[in-house]
């Protein structure tokens, strides 16, 4: 398998097979079809060594980035990475610590990361100050908030969730009264195109995991076409910076500061201006833990009460904009695991799919209901084994 993978990835190999095919139809070729295997091995052993010649090259870059940076001989240590394509290391040098981030430039861009992050630093928030930046390298050396993220701070102590999640909170209230008064120059929208685009997920790629292909194809054409209907409906409310991923896993307590640089901010590189129930429902309806009902009820009242919101428009966009987004993820998911051999994932889809069905008991999303009980069966909504049997 290797030595077929092999022609597949240098068209000079598979020039010397068919050379080599060829001379051994006759006798006297026999002798120059050896010569022709020898040749064979040595391509293949130049594209391996050019293969980690490339993987050096990385490792050679961002030493030399942390050289210029003046970390260089600086001991590193892998931290836990997350969906994407980046890597996270935490550097050490005498009595420094920094963070690393890897953002192979071919596959993300960290220029929106220090765009936002720059601007959010502005407005007071908590987001890692950059010490060094190589934007054509995609390397950035960050500040270290800390190992306190909210998730094993709340496994440990529990009975700490509602003041966590209060205080986390006041920074999506501060976000939305900044914003009255701010001019978001080169920020993208989170209009219909974008949400059209997140939730052609779920047809792309959970529908074709519990259904035959052509089935699917007509269903998701269904699934589109109302929610195009739906976001008609999206109530019009102030537009914030929505940081899209906010919740447990992305917030670090930061108790030695103060009001709302408690809270640390460390994946927000999507961010897009739209409405801002869309962080309030990620945050509350989290696909990687079970946030309390009292806690739930309080933020919500919390919230409301600092913004002035209207409880009826806002729950209208919530309950909009929770379905759009745990569809959304129900097909992120389901593609971690399909194209990407992620498994990991599919254990939260049992908590997204009992987010989802909350969602869908509003009245507003009624016709996405009757669709998810035509169309989706029971057992198939978090139904881990099927979708790892179609792996």
């Amino acid at each position: 398998m290797r030595f077929f993978d092999a022609t597949r990835r240098d068209g000079r190999i598979f020039g010397v097979l068919l050379v080599a095919k060829l001379a051994c139809r006759t006798t006297t070729g026999l002798r120059f079809a050896s010569r022709i295997r020898l040749k064979i091995r040595a391509v293949a052993c130049d594209i391996s060594s050019r293969d980690r010649f490339n993987s050096m090259t990385r490792e050679n870059i961002i030493n030399d980035f942390l050289a210029r940076s003046g970390w260089e001989g600086a001991r590193r240590a892998p931290l836990a990475g997350d969906a994407s394509f980046r890597r996270y290391e935490r550097v050490y040098l005498n009595d420094r610590q920094a963070v690393l981030m890897d953002a192979p430039p071919e596959k993300e861009d960290v220029r929106p990361f220090i765009h936002i992050g720059e601007h959010l630093k502005s407005g007071g928030f908590s987001t890692p100050e950059i010490y060094a930046r190589d934007v054509k390298n995609g390397l950035l050396l960050l500040e270290d908030l800390g190992d306190a993220l909210y998730t094993p701070i709340l496994s440990k102590s529990p009975e700490r969730e509602e003041a966590l999640y209060l205080a986390a909170a006041d920074v999506l209230v501060e976000l939305y009264a900044q914003a009255e008064k701010t001019r978001y120059e080169g920020f993208n929208p989170y209009d219909e195109a974008l949400l059209m685009r997140e939730l052609g997920l779920f047809g792309e790629w959970f529908l074709p995991s519990v259904m035959d292909k052509q089935t699917a194809v007509k269903h998701a054409m269904d699934y589109n076409a109302l929610w195009k209907k739906l976001l008609k409906k999206l109530p019009a409310l102030r537009k914030v910076l929505v940081l899209r991923d906010y919740h447990a896993d992305n917030l670090i307590w930061l108790p030695r500061r103060e009001g709302i640089k408690r809270v640390g901010l460390l994946d927000f590189q999507d961010g897009v201006i739209g409405s801002p129930a869309y962080d309030v429902v990620s945050f509350l309806e989290d696909a990687r833990r079970d946030v309390r009902e009292t806690t739930v009820k309080r933020v919500l009242a919390h919230y409301l009460e600092q913004t002035c919101l209207g409880q009826e428009e806002f729950m209208a966009a919530y309950a909009l904009l929770g379905a759009q987004r745990n569809c959304k993820i129900v097909g992120i998911f389901v593609r971690l695991m399909a194209r990407d051999g992620k498994r990991q994932y599919l254990s939260y889809l049992p908590r997204v799919w009992r987010h989802l069905e909350r969602d869908l008991s509003h009245p507003l999303l009624a016709p996405l209901r009757d669709w998810m009980d035509k169309v989706i069966r029971p057992e198939w909504r978090g139904a881990i084994d099927k979708l790892q049997a179609t792996a």
